[in-house]
């Protein structure tokens, strides 16, 4: 959009005035100004708050923008994380990411995936399906098992679930489609629905205690291995790699940030929490 000018249209000359309002004029001229000054602050001041956006790891405390922590905890997240803005509101729509990937894994069934992004984000929906197909080719992921293969594609009616990335507005109310409360704050999953809540994907959580990519890592992972049929699980105990199953979104209950279903080669697991 081409910016107006502030100045408006060039005004044709003034009138002439009577001796007696010489001095007058130039006086109205500058409360004119000032005025017009004061409108203009005003203005900027309501444009700024208007804004709706999250920053850095704190919760903000009114809606839209809340971010509350709640629901089924999913999700990943990062060392002190720099801080990020994010829209809290995005278009209820979503671009798909293009093309597709080779078979990833050695035996098992195929389960195709689709990676989509909601407009309005800021997000490119190639660079996350990038992140998505990286997490899940990894030797260290599902694959490991040898029972499960893996593959991308771009078309709707050959997915079996779609990875979506959603603002925490819209990931919620998708989520609560499915009877979950998130609170804005948690990702979920759903059949054929893997919902990963922007806000955790670009700030993770506080006192993860790991990079944000790890996070991101973990988060897509734990929410995938819902859409493969694990349970939820409890840390080990103090100071043990937490189970990438467990809610580490709610914290990590004395175990250290995993982001991995496999560690040396072998499935890693704590119990089933009820």
């Amino acid at each position: 959009m081409t910016p107006s000018s502030p100045y408006g249209p060039p005004q044709p000359p003034d009138p002439p005035v009577q001796s007696a309002h010489r001095h007058a004029r130039p006086t109205l001229v500058r409360m004119l100004r000032r005025r017009r000054s004061l409108l203009l602050g005003v203005l900027v001041l309501a444009t700024a708050v208007g804004v709706t956006t999250t920053r850095g790891g704190d919760r903000p405390a009114d809606p839209p923008a809340t971010t509350t922590q709640g629901g089924m905890g999913h999700g990943g997240g990062g060392a002190h994380p720099a801080p990020s803005s994010y829209p809290s509101v995005g278009a209820g729509r979503f671009t798909a990411a293009d093309g597709g990937t080779t078979v990833h894994g050695e035996d098992g069934p195929l389960r195709r995936y689709r990676v989509a992004v909601e407009r309005g984000t800021g997000q490119d929906a190639d660079t996350f399906a990038a992140k998505v197909d990286e997490v899940l080719a990894d030797p260290r992921s599902w694959i490991a098992s040898g029972e499960l293969r893996v593959q991308r594609v771009a078309d709707a009616e050959a997915a079996d679930f779609t990875i979506y990335l959603a603002t925490p507005v819209t990931s919620e109310r998708m989520c609560a489609e499915g009877g979950l409360t998130t609170e804005r704050y948690t990702s979920c999953r759903l059949p054929g629905q893997v919902i990963i809540n922007l806000a955790r994907w670009q700030e993770a959580v506080p006192d993860y205690g790991a990079p944000l990519d790890t996070y991101r890592t973990y988060v897509v992972n734990h929410e995938v291995g819902h859409e493969f049929g694990e349970q939820h699980e409890a840390c080990p105990g103090p100071g043990e790699p937490a189970p990438v199953m467990q809610q580490q979104t709610y914290g990590l209950q004395g175990c250290v940030a995993n982001a991995w279903p496999y560690v040396d080669g072998r499935r890693y697991s704590g119990d089933i929490v009820p």
